[in-house]
Formats: structure tokens, sequence, C-alpha cells
């Protein structure tokens, strides 16, 4: 379970904002004075600060710096009113990984603490590459957070990391859904000379026409119906560091064409502001999408493109990786049982021979996400088949040979008909089904499932499906 130590001055605000973190998973601490909170993470490990900006024995600031000096694998994030904007981006470069503002909103909140936990996490290992022991599987290595197998096409990805990295190249990186894409940016960020600068994802295809201009680019308050309050955009949160977008195939043309100018004048307006910032930021783009096709149908800028295109690489599909499967499955266990408080170490000889077969077409995510599962529902301390949702137990394929070779007989697995999980499991295949589909856009998913978009956040984390 992850921690969090929220820091406020205003004991309600700290105590309905506590409430609703305990809710939704996390173990949560308060502090009502900056000298209570350090006190509190001397005496114990957090995963995550929240911080407001005016505390009455200090500030934001002072916290940061004390935060980052002693506690440098804490993450942070600053709470702040409407006229801490300018000093808010400050914190940003200093080392926070962002900022909320007052008056507080549930699902920007979680939204936020979801986002910081996963990329601090990709970002805080103490060197560049760390061994980890993984049972059956021998060893594999970790580059700040992405697996590093031993296929030939694994250590070609990792050669071009460790090639592209040290430069301020703009880089596309190509692949399936769920090859990860977002993990190799954030290993390039972090062997460059940007590594101690802000890493700034964004996910393009969630983002409307009417909202991506503001996201990108900021707005001041008043600026149009509804901005309530100066938003700093993703350019200048990202400013001195790496701003990667994915899933950049889905942004519509005239954001394409205000995105084309800031990339060659390296400069930023927020919306209703005079006043340029100047730019220094290195480009990273994803996409699962042909781009060269979309050029040639007029949905993508050919000139973009090339702006983008200093370097490409292509993640291999998890199918493609050979052994590398039960590499990641290993590891994916090991977390899982460090946020389920698990200990299930193994496993067994068929479920191992399943995901050889399976053909994965969700990749590395999916592949987490059954692991999760497995090491949830798992009885005793080893996965086995039936702890495997249907789709991987029922898949029907020539049983896998370890010498690279396949058997004539084709091995059909038997039917369960328990209906213990029946439900659950018919609800877990559609929804990863549809997100297939719509290469993992929720939006477009929740659509197809004639449910909100909120909604299928709340079923797909009672399903432990990320």
């Amino acid at each position: 379970m992850k921690k969090i130590l929220i820091i406020d001055d205003e004991v309600n605000v700290a105590l309905l904002l506590s409430k609703f973190l305990i809710r939704n998973g996390f173990d949560v601490s308060t502090a009502a004075s900056g000298s209570n909170g350090l006190e509190q993470l001397k005496n114990g490990e957090f995963n995550l600060v929240l911080c407001d900006f005016r505390l009455e024995d200090t500030d934001g600031r002072e916290m940061l710096k004390q935060i980052k000096t002693h506690y440098p694998q804490t993450g942070v994030i600053i709470i702040t009113g409407y006229s801490d904007i300018k000093m808010a981006v400050e914190l940003i470069k200093m080392g926070a990984y962002d900022y909320i503002t007052k008056p507080l909103y549930p699902d920007e909140i979680l939204n936020t603490i979801t986002k910081a936990i996963e990329t601090h996490n990709a970002l805080v290992e103490d060197t560049p590459y760390h061994t980890v022991s993984t049972g059956k599987a021998a060893q594999k290595q970790v580059l700040n957070g992405m697996v590093v197998g031993t296929s030939k096409s694994s250590k070609e990805l990792q050669r071009q990391i460790e090639l592209v990295a040290p430069t301020n190249y703009s880089v596309i990186i190509l692949g399936e859904s769920g090859t990860g894409k977002e993990e190799a940016a954030k290993a390039i960020h972090m062997h460059s000379l940007r590594h101690n600068q802000p890493f700034i994802a964004m996910d393009c295809g969630s983002l409307t026409k009417e909202l991506a201009a503001s996201e990108f680019f900021g707005h001041e308050k008043g600026s149009f119906t509804g901005a309530f309050a100066t938003k700093i955009g993703h350019f200048e949160m990202a400013n001195g560091g790496t701003l990667f977008l994915d899933e950049v195939g889905n942004l519509s043309y005239e954001i394409q064409a205000a995105l084309l100018r800031t990339v060659q004048e390296r400069r930023v307006k927020r919306i209703g502001s005079t006043k340029e910032i100047d730019l220094d930021v290195r480009i990273i783009v994803a996409t699962n999408e042909n781009l060269q096709e979309g050029i040639q149908k007029g949905k993508f800028r050919e000139d973009l493109y090339h702006r983008f295109n200093e370097f490409t690489i292509y993640m291999p599909p998890l199918r493609e990786r050979g052994n590398d499967i039960m590499l990641l499955a290993e590891h994916f266990l090991k977390t899982s049982n460090q946020e389920l408080n698990r200990n299930v170490t193994s496993f067994a000889p068929e479920a191992i021979e399943c995901f050889m077969n399976y053909r994965w077409q969700g990749n590395i995510r999916e592949l987490k996400n059954i692991v999760r599962r497995a090491a949830l529902i798992a009885e005793g301390n080893e996965i086995t088949m039936k702890a495997l949702p249907l789709e991987i137990s029922n898949y029907k394929t020539p049983s896998y040979d370890y010498t690279n070779s396949y058997s004539e007989k084709q091995e059909v697995k038997e039917p369960r008909h328990d209906l213990k999980n029946a439900a659950l499991e018919a609800e877990y295949d559609t929804i990863l089904k549809v997100l297939k589909e719509v290469s993992y856009n929720k939006t477009k998913a929740a659509e197809i499932l004639n449910i909100d978009r909120k909604t299928l956040y709340n079923k797909m984390k009672a399903i432990n499906l990320k």
C-alpha cells in the first residue's frame, strides 16, 4: 500500500483529503505544520508528500528543498492557491512532480497522485542499471524502471536508448499499445543531461480538441468561459527537461499547426496572455499508428513529422521477445507481492507454458495486468491455471517446446465450470477486449461500453485492471 503524507495547516482540508485517499486505497498520515511533517518523514518512509505552499512555520519552497535533500526518493506535489501559480512553476523546476490548485477536486487529485507515484517509481533508481534476482528466469537488468530482457530485440532497444539519450534529438517511439513506450522515454530522459529536470508525460489520446490548446500551452484566468484559474501548460511545466507526448497521432490538425509553431520557435504563450516564454524542452513522442500513412491521408502534418523524426526507436511486441516474457512476468510478480502484501513465489509449469504460447495482443501492459490479477486471487504460493483468466487458460496453440520446436499435437485446455469468479471474469474480458479495440483510449471505450468515463475507471479499479 502506497504511503502519503499530507502537510496542511488547514486541519479540515487535510482531514477531508485524508479520508478520500484512504477510501481509494492509500495509507495516509497528516501533519499540521512543516516541522511536524519533517518529523514524520524522519520516522517513516513515504512514497509521496502533498504539501500546502503556505504554512504557518515555513513555505512550500523550503519544504521541497528539505524533502529533496534528505528524502530524494519521496515525490512531492504542492497544493497552491490561485496567486501562487508563478511560484508553482519554479517549484516544479526544483523537483516537485506537479501542483494542485485550490479548491481541490477529487478526480484531479486522484489522477495526479496516481501519475506521480507511477512516474516517481520509475525515476528514483539509484543507478542507471541494477540487477534483480528472479528465480527460474535467472537474472534481469532494470534500466531506470524498464526491464531490460535478454532477447536480441531487447538488447537492440537498449543500445538505441543509450545511443540517443545523451543528445538533444527529438525521438519518435513506434510500437503497439502496451509495449512500454513511456518507460523507454523515461529511460532516455534519465540517461540524458536533463535527468535532474522535469519529465512530463501527456496522453494526447485523451485530449479533446477544445482542451488540447490549454493543456499544451496553458491559459490565464478569465481567458475563456470556465477558465477560473491560471493554468500552466505542459510545455512550460517541462521547461528545461523532457516532454513526452503519447499517442501523438490522435491530435487534431489544428492543434498540430499550433504545436509546430511552438516546436519551431521554441517559445510558448498561454491562452489569453501576450507574454511569450522561452522554451528549452526535449520532445519525445510515441504512437501506435503509422504516421506516414496519416500524412498521405492528410491526418498528420508532414512538417511536424520531420520536426519530431530526428531519431526513431521501434518497440518490439511482447510475442517477439521470447524468454523475456517470463523475465517480465517474474518482475511483475515481485512488484505485485509488494503492492498486495502477498507471498506468491512462482508460476506452475502449465502456467508458464500458457504464457509462452499466448499472443499477448495487449503486450507488456496486458501481461502486467494478468500477473497482478493472478497474484491477488492465487491460492497458495504458486500461480496455477486456476488463477489465469479464460482468454489465456483456454488459448489454443501448439504445445510450447523450450528447444524452439513445436509438437504436432494441438493442446486444448479443459474448460472450467466454477462460477465463483464468472461475473468478474466476464466483465474483465469485455472491458479488456474493448480497450484493445480502441488502442486503450478510455473515452472511446466508455462510449462503446455505454457507460461514462468515471464508471469505467471505477470498474477497471474493481477488477484490478490498470
